[in-house]
């Protein structure tokens, strides 16, 4: 039996309708920027596996460090215990991050991580003797699937079966252009009517990923931290994908003037090796737990939490990122997506009348298409696209009517030209 085969009586695999979609394929292998299936047919990884694998797939310096590590401790319990790879991680991590970051909060994954922020936030009101109980995040974002992640994500199709036993959330636009005013206006508004009850502001920083890739400015949002602050409303920076390069700067947050308190981190951090998540927090969060009261306890952890295999695997994955080589592949992957715009909106072909947008941050290319239907997630022209993407041998998974690229930062020129010659022929049969 194949791969495929055995899959489809056992497997239950993650954001699948089963009815529709009853076989996955088979992967046998990767390496770089492709992966092989049980076929022998290769694929290029134009998404690196759900935006993780930033250094390509197998590399051989992240399986050498992880090899060591396996050799010397696989695991121990964190609570009470320490180990290097964990003490050395943090201190990297924290040398990396906006300077006001100074302890590092170790989970399994972005949910957790994000989950662990939410919690941090409500804690430290309460331990405060401030309890406040809301959240202000923006319209259509995505912070992941566990309760708290969930709450604070946009209400919709991932969430409606659990509406009811999720916390009470503040929605706001975020601030796209020429709807920075509205964006400034809106916290100013809901601030000054919930001002002792809002614990925090969460925001993926420059860059809103499920939503489509969508941008925002850097000035405003620091504006809108800047409100926060001057109201004591803690600023929640959801870095897990715009961590580690992907938007030309090592995080997001670098393009902005005001930082937030606290910042989440998993996707690149390991290079798409293993499971982890990150959690980093100013002093004074930190300081906030600090008591002889038992009571002031963050009671949070995970079996595997700093789990020394993924604090290599992490360690390695920094190597490279500190790399000159890999600032200069990020360079020039956002130099090509660039000559690749220009191409298209030089196009004589009339395929930019299929384009309703096209935008672009450091490593992420997007194209937003026209369609008759709404644009969301469930726009029928992403199955579309995905058929015929693959049948192309690339890995492509629109977020419905968005066409985007998050390539490994390995890529090389020739396999971008053919992914872009590929999306023209896609444009063409539209």
């Amino acid at each position: 039996m194949t791969l495929t085969s055995r899959d489809k009586k056992v497997i239950w695999h993650p954001y699948t309708q089963h009815g529709l979609f009853p076989e996955s394929i088979g992967i046998v292998k990767g390496k770089g920027t492709y992966l092989y299936d049980e076929n022998g047919k290769k694929y290029i990884d134009a998404i690196s596996s759900w935006w993780t694998c930033i250094h390509g797939h197998a590399h051989p310096y992240i399986a050498k460090k992880v090899s060591a590590q396996l050799k010397k401790l696989e695991h121990v319990i964190f609570a009470g215990f320490t180990h290097e790879p964990a003490v050395e991680l943090a201190e990297r991590l924290l040398k990396k991050l906006p300077k006001n970051q100074k302890r590092i909060f170790y989970s399994d994954n972005g949910s957790t991580a994000v989950e662990v922020a939410m919690k941090m936030s409500f804690q430290y009101w309460y331990n405060k003797g401030m309890p406040k109980t809301k959240v202000i995040a923006f319209r259509n974002s995505y912070h992941g699937d566990t309760f708290g992640a969930m709450s604070a994500s946009e209400r919709g199709a991932f969430s409606k079966p659990f509406e009811h036993n999720l916390f009470e959330v503040i929605f706001i636009d975020a601030p796209v252009k020429r709807k920075e005013k509205e964006a400034v206006s809106s916290i100013k508004h809901q601030v000054s009517r919930f001002k002792n009850e809002i614990s925090a502001f969460i925001f993926e920083p420059i860059v809103q990923g499920v939503a489509g890739m969508v941008l925002h400015e850097a000035d405003t949002l620091s504006k809108m931290i800047r409100i926060c602050r001057e109201n004591n409303i803690l600023t929640i920076a959801d870095e897990v994908f715009t961590g580690f390069g992907r938007t030309g700067k090592f995080f997001a947050s670098d393009y902005l003037s005001e930082k937030p308190d606290i910042i989440c981190l998993s996707k690149g951090l390991t290079g798409g090796t293993m499971a982890m998540g990150v959690t980093s927090c100013t002093e004074e969060i930190f300081n906030a737990f600090l008591s002889q009261d038992k009571m002031k306890t963050l009671f949070h952890g995970h079996s595997f939490t700093a789990n020394p295999i993924s604090c290599s695997a992490s360690l390695a994955s920094l190597d490279l990122m500190e790399k000159k080589s890999t600032w200069e592949n990020i360079k020039r992957i956002e130099k090509q997506h660039k000559k690749f715009v220009l191409k298209i909106q030089n196009s004589k072909i009339g395929i930019q009348n299929r384009i309703s947008e096209i935008r672009m941050k450091g490593t992420i290319l997007v194209f937003e298409l026209k369609t008759q239907d709404e644009t969301s997630y469930f726009n029928s022209i992403r199955d579309k696209s995905v058929k015929f993407f693959l049948n192309k041998g690339i890995l492509i998974r629109p977020l419905g009517n968005a066409i985007y690229l998050l390539p490994p930062y390995c890529i090389s020129d020739k396999d971008l030209d053919y992914i872009y010659n590929s999306i023209l022929g896609f444009l063409q049969s539209l």
